[in-house]
C-alpha cells in the first residue's frame, strides 16, 4: 500500500489521470473502473483534458462502474449511469457499447448483479479500479457489516447514506433504498486500485484503512491485503496517519 498526500482535490485529480493514462498507454486495451460522487470529479475533468490533449485514447477500453441505485433508469438525473455520461464518457471516445454499468431498473436485481459479474469476468478483469470512501470506511455500496461479501450484490442503504445522498433528491423520501454494488471480492480482484479522499471527515476512516485491524467493520481495511493500491489523499484526510 502507497500513500500520497496532495494539497488540492485538483492535484489529486492531476495524479490520478496520469495513473489512468500510464495504464491506457501500456495496454490500450485496458478494463477500466470508475466510481461516482462528487471526489471523483477532478480526475474526471483531468482525464478529458489528457484526452482533449491527444495523451490518451480510449478507442479500445472497457469500462465497469462500481455501483448503481435500485429502481432508477440510467436516463434519471441521479442516477450513477447519467453522472458517469455527464462527467465523462459523453467527452471522451470511448465505445458506447463498451461502457457497464449494473442495470438497476431490470426488475430483477439478483439477475442483474450476476450478469453483471459475469461480465467483468468475461473481460478478463478490471485492471485499473479507482475508489471513494465513505465517512465509515465504505467503499462502493459496501457498509460496515459482519463478513466481506464477494460479488456483485443488493444491499439496502443505511440511514447515513440515504442521509448523506438526499442533498441529490427533493427529499430523502426519494433516494433509493436499495443499490447494486460490486463486492470487496470483486475490488479485490481489480489489479490496482487507487482510492481517492478529500476532507478532515474522512480522516478516521482513511486511518482506520491504512493502520487499523482488518475488519468488515471498516471495508476499506481490507485493501491492506491488496499488493497493488494507492491511496491518494489531502492533508485534511491524512491528518490522523
Amino acid at each position: 500500500m502507497v500513500v500520497k498526500v496532495y494539497k488540492t482535490a485538483e492535484e489529486i485529480g492531476k495524479a490520478a489521470a496520469a495513473m489512468y493514462a500510464a495504464q491506457v498507454i501500456k495496454k490500450p486495451d485496458s478494463v477500466l473502473g470508475f466510481a461516482t460522487g462528487s471526489t471523483p470529479i477532478p480526475t474526471y475533468k483531468s482525464i478529458i483534458e489528457l484526452y482533449n490533449e491527444g495523451v490518451i485514447d480510449f478507442s479500445q477500453v472497457t469500462t465497469f462502474n462500481l455501483d448503481e441505485y435500485s429502481g432508477l433508469d440510467g436516463t434519471h438525473d441521479q442516477s450513477y449511469r447519467y453522472f458517469m455520461m455527464q462527467n465523462l464518457f459523453n467527452h471522451i471516445n470511448v465505445r458506447k457499447d463498451a461502457i457497464n454499468i449494473i442495470n438497476g431498473n431490470s426488475g430483477d436485481d439478483e439477475k442483474a448483479c450476476k450478469e453483471y459479474e459475469e461480465r467483468i469476468n468475461k473481460a478478463g478483469g478490471i485492471d485499473l479500479q479507482i475508489l471513494g470512501i465513505g465517512n465509515n470506511g465504505h467503499i462502493a455500496f459496501n457498509e460496515p457489516a459482519d463478513y466481506f461479501p464477494n460479488e456483485t450484490h443488493t444491499v439496502k442503504l443505511t440511514e447515513s447514506t440515504i442521509e448523506a445522498n438526499k442533498r441529490f433528491f427533493n427529499s430523502a423520501d426519494e433516494v433509493p433504498k436499495y443499490a447494486l454494488t460490486m463486492g470487496i471480492g470483486s475490488i479485490m480482484r481489480a489489479r490496482s486500485i487507487i482510492l481517492i479522499a478529500t476532507g478532515s471527515a474522512k480522516a478516521q476512516a482513511i486511518y482506520d484503512s491504512v493502520k487499523g485491524n482488518i475488519t468488515p467493520n471498516c471495508p476499506a481495511s481490507v485493501l491492506q491485503l491488496h499488493n497493488d493500491v494507492t491511496f491518494l489523499v489531502d492533508e485534511a484526510a491524512a491528518a490522523k496517519l
